[in-house]
Formats: structure tokens, sequence, C-alpha cells
């Protein structure tokens, strides 16, 4: 990793737009012309949440860096993919950014969640503190994995959201076992499972109907992460076509993962070409105003994306996934099941109704891996220990 030099006002005249090409453009499970629909296109990609490195934040661990230049990229992916699943989840996919326009408490709230200080609950603080517990020290460069397991975590403490995160490891998505994950919520178990609306209301400004029809639903909204090995040094072009389709679904989050040692978060693809945001832009932190509002444009991607070669993709990614509701994720394995029967798609992981008698259930067990276990886990899924990986496969 190099750190990064360029400013946001230099990245504005770098890029190119979009090739005039025939061949639709999908991000997150829309689809647009570029001939008829540009516009559309680039406030789609605008309305993102695009977080980058930052430096001058308040020190991480009170004495630890006050800038994630050169280290905190797939950090950055990670807030991406996840601040988009509480987009979906409080403000709807529909929902656009638009310069100058008043947004929702809603939309500050998630913004606000992401923040560069200690107490937002998926701030670049959280995360890289939350991955000491994964084996990765303040400073060091986290795999797909680790920045999944390391949410997943976080994601706890936010009552707001209110989120089920499951990570399929293994290549396998077991529906019964995310079923399972996501009902628990109607089942309360105690004030610390189902805190009191009342105390929801004050803190984040939800109308009282609202909090207790999210208690009482069935379904608790499904974040789904799949990281993923798609070949040895590179990517198997066998998995292309599946890859592509992922990016169709209406549930997709995109996808993190990039090239050797340098993450991107991908929205969508053209052709043979991905569609990404790029961690790799220093920008000042953010603080709110006088006012106490927070500026937020620079949270948001307002040139043309970056797009590379679906083939330069390094084989370790994670897929993601937002079902709201269980009709949603019915939807979803349905596309996964007919995906199978794609000619020339070559199925990324396995989707099976029950789980396979050779391995546990970390969801219901609440099980951790002993640490060997998890550092060689790790060590499979972070891209840039190679030979651990060929000997492994």
């Amino acid at each position: 990793l190099f750190p990064a030099t360029l400013t946001y006002d230099t990245l504005r005249f770098e890029y190119e737009d979009f090739p005039e090409t025939k061949e639709p453009v999908w991000i997150l499970g829309r689809k647009y012309s570029v001939f008829t629909e540009k516009e559309e296109i680039l406030l789609d990609v605008t309305s993102r949440l695009w977080f980058t490195y930052r430096k001058n934040f308040p020190a991480i661990g009170g004495t630890g860096p006050t800038s994630d230049t050169g280290w905190g990229c797939m950090l950055r992916c990670g807030q991406m993919i996840f601040a988009q699943a509480l987009v979906c989840r409080h403000l709807g996919r529909d929902w656009r950014w638009i310069k100058g326009k008043r947004q929702t408490d809603n939309y500050f709230n998630v913004l606000n969640a992401f923040i560069d200080k200690k107490d937002s609950y998926y701030s670049i603080h959280q995360i890289a503190q939350m991955g000491v517990g994964e084996g990765k020290s303040i400073g060091q460069w986290y795999g797909p994995n680790t920045v999944a397991q390391v949410l997943k975590k976080l994601a706890t403490f936010d009552t707001w959201s209110s989120l089920a995160v499951h990570i399929a490891m293994d290549n396998t998505v077991v529906m019964e076992e995310i079923r399972r994950l996501c009902q628990s919520n109607f089942v309360c178990a105690g004030a610390a499972a189902c805190p009191a609306v009342e105390s929801d209301v004050l803190y984040n400004g939800y109308p009282e109907e609202a909090g207790v029809r999210d208690r009482l639903s069935l379904w608790k909204p499904l974040v789904l992460l799949i990281p993923l090995r798609l070949g040895l040094t590179e990517i198997n072009e066998a998995y292309i076509e599946t890859l592509k389709h992922c990016f169709m679904m209406p549930q997709s989050l995109g996808v993190i993962g990039g090239k050797p040692n340098s993450a991107h978060y991908f929205i969508g693809y053209v052709g043979e070409e991905l569609i990404y945001l790029d961690p790799h832009t220093t920008q000042p932190a953010v603080e709110p105003n006088d006012s106490g509002c927070l500026p937020d444009e620079s949270f948001h991607c307002q040139h043309p994306p970056c797009r590379m070669s679906i083939a330069e993709l390094d084989p370790s990614i994670a897929v993601g996934f937002f079902c709201n509701t269980e009709e949603d994720f019915n939807n979803w394995c349905q596309q996964i099941k007919k995906l199978s029967l794609v000619r020339g798609a070559l199925p990324m992981f396995e989707l099976v109704e029950r789980q396979p008698s050779h391995f546990s259930n970390p969801d219901v067990l609440n099980l951790t891996p002993d640490s060997s276990d998890a550092d060689r886990l790790e060590r499979f899924f972070d891209s840039e220990d190679e030979d651990f990986e060929i000997l492994s496969l």
C-alpha cells in the first residue's frame, strides 16, 4: 500500500466517464443504459456513502494513529458495504443524495454511525480496536474476512438498526441457519435483547409506532456477507458470470476486495469492467460545524466512479446482500438456485437447506474458533499471504 496524496479536488479530473456502450450498466441491482440514463447512473453512484482515508481524527485508543492512510483501505471498504446496508434499512434503495438538498434525520443517523470518533458504532476507531480480538494489531492491513467478522460484532451494539448479520463460511450458505438467526428477535429474551421502545425513541427520534412495529416484526433485517476465494493468485474465469449476476440482484450490497493489497468497494459492472468506489484518497477528518450540522459532501463521490477489468480482481473477496424481509430472503434463495442453471456460470458458493454435519454453527452456538484456527482462516482469506494460500489449496 502506498500513502495517498491525492485530494478530492484533483480527483474529479482524473476519472474517465462511462464508455459509450450498448452494454447495460448494473449498480447494486439496478439496470441502466449509458445512452439514456447517464445522469441517473451518476446520481446513484454519488448517493452511495463514500469512505476514504482520513487524517487528523482523534487518536485511536487515545494514543494510536490519527490517520489511516496506507493501512485502512479494507476497513473503509467494510464501512462502505455496511453503510449501504444501513441506507437500505433506514432510507431505502431508492433514496438519493442531492448536493445542497436538506436530508432527513435518519440519513444523518446513518452517517454518524461511521464518523471518525470512538463512540460511533462503525468508526475506524471501533473497527481497528475490535480487530485486535481477531488477531490484527491497530494499523495492520485487513482481509475481507476479518473486516466482515469485526462488523458482525459491532452490529450487536447498534440497537437502532437491529440487524441480523450472518457470515457464511466454508463457501456454504445454510438457509435454516439464517432463518433461525433472523427470527430470533420475535422471542424476547429480556431487557438486553429487547430494550424499551421509549429509550430508542429518545435516542433515535423514531415515532413510537415504528419502534413497536420493528419489535413485533417476525424477521430481523439480514446482512449476509460471504467471504470467498475465487482462485489461487488470480480470479478463475469460470466465476466471472456468477459474480456479475450478484450485482444484478436487488438484494446486492456489492463486493469488497480489490487488487493485491489495495482494497476497493465494488458496486456494479459494465461489460467486462467492475465499477468501484476507491478509498485511497486522504481527506481531513470532519467535525460538526458551529450550528451542530455535519458537513457531508466529502462522503459522496461526485466524479464518475473508477473501473477496472474483472480479470484484475484479487481472488479474495466478500460478497454482500441485504434482505429486509423474509420475502426478500426467499426471493434471493430462488435467484441463487436459478443461477446454478446459467450456462458457463460456476457457482461461487453452495446454498443448502440444512447445516452440513462437518461444520458447526457459530451463530447459534456462539463459539469463537481458537486462536490457531482463526489465524489460519485469516491467512487463507488475506491476499497478502500467497505462499500459505497455495500450500493450503
